[in-house]
């Protein structure tokens, strides 16, 4: 089969010929349709990030496709049906903690590295293996449709915050890094979930008036100035009573005076994910003041991806009308041009934007 091969960091994508995946006992074999490309994958394969890879190989962190083969264990999948390759890859010998990889990315210390090294293979290629219980039914759709449902891969992230915190219908959300790619997907989770009102804080005043355009009423703008103290304040006075929960979910380059100014706009009892990257670049660290959070009974739940049964949900959430895939503006490649796919997904980041690869 064709697929594109990371043989080291640094060095283009080799687009060429190799060995099928074979099918073992507990797995599923997908013929991968599309599959999005983070606006982040330049970063990845050049080595900046500093991802976990044990070179070469096929990245690309799930995707949507039909199932090929199944083994004796899949009771519910056929053939031919149409799926969600979720890259979110746990270990099965301790369901209490896992280990984790992200298929065709990265992983989470020596026991995700292990898993990598069966599960190693990502979806820039025409058929990718995965365990049974990461292929994930989506029910008749289009070839075409899958292209947009590749934005479940974004979705995802954000949704897992939001699990984590036990959002609730109804209540008010902040989202700290409304305006990136995974902030915007968190606006519109948010609201597929129930939230009464999204406040959004960000310096971008063109993607916030986009925000505004998209979703109405139910979101509330904030121009940050870059003071702390004035623009916690800010915060919370757009929004309508009371924070609930609080999802951060901004960028390693950010400045953590930013990030703790949107945090501690939680209510008392309230509730704060922390699924960003203040701190992996290095700098200083989060810094939250103790008597705080203990004095308002804060919640604080780190979040990394979602849990198992997420994928399922969500797909829910679209097929109920509630989460608008539409939203999504797509740029598609084949194959032999992943690597002009990932130089545009670099230069097209931003909100509501993805660029996807049709094996």
């Amino acid at each position: 089969m064709k697929a594109a091969v990371l043989k080291s960091f640094g060095s283009p994508l080799a687009i060429e010929t190799v060995p099928v995946p074979v099918l073992g006992t507990g797995e599923v074999i997908v013929d991968i349709v599309a599959t999005r490309v983070l606006s982040y994958m330049n970063e990845v394969f050049d080595g900046t990030r500093n991802y976990a890879l044990d070179l070469p190989i096929i990245p690309g962190p799930g995707g949507i496709g039909r199932v090929r083969a199944i083994g004796p264990d899949a009771t519910r999948l056929n053939v031919g049906d149409w799926v969600f390759c979720d890259p979110t890859v746990r270990s099965r010998d301790d369901v209490v903690a896992p280990d984790i990889a992200l298929q065709g990315l990265t992983a989470a210390g020596p026991g995700g590295m292990r898993l990598q090294q069966h599960f190693r293979h990502g979806s820039f290629a025409e058929q990718m293996r995965l365990p049974t219980e990461n292929v994930k039914r989506l029910g008749a759709i289009t070839s075409e449709q899958a292209t947009q449902w590749c934005a479940l891969g974004t979705l995802l992230v954000p949704y897992g915050g939001f699990l984590a915190a036990n959002l609730r219908p109804g209540e008010t959300v902040l989202v700290s890094g409304a305006t990136g790619n995974f902030g915007s997907a968190a606006v519109s989770v948010a609201l597929a979930m129930g939230a009464a009102c999204v406040v959004m804080p960000g310096r971008n005043e063109t993607i916030l008036a986009d925000l505004v355009r998209r979703f109405g009423s139910r979101v509330q703008p904030v121009k940050l100035s870059g003071n702390e103290d004035h623009d916690r304040e800010a915060m919370k006075r757009a929004a309508p009573g009371p924070v609930d929960c609080v999802l951060d979910i901004m960028p390693p380059s950010v400045n953590p005076t930013v990030v703790r100014a949107a945090i501690m706009t939680v209510r008392p009892y309230g509730r704060v994910a922390l699924m960003g990257g203040v701190g992996m670049a290095g700098g200083a660290g989060l810094e939250l003041p103790y008597p705080w959070i203990m004095r308002n009974c804060i919640s604080i739940h780190g979040v990394w991806m979602y849990p198992p049964d997420a994928a399922s949900r969500l797909i829910a959430l679209v097929g109920a009308g509630l989460l608008r895939l539409e939203e999504y503006q797509t740029t598609a490649f084949d194959l032999d041009h992943a690597n002009d796919a990932v130089a545009h997904a670099a230069a097209n980041a931003g909100p509501f934007k993805m660029t996807v690869i049709r094996p």
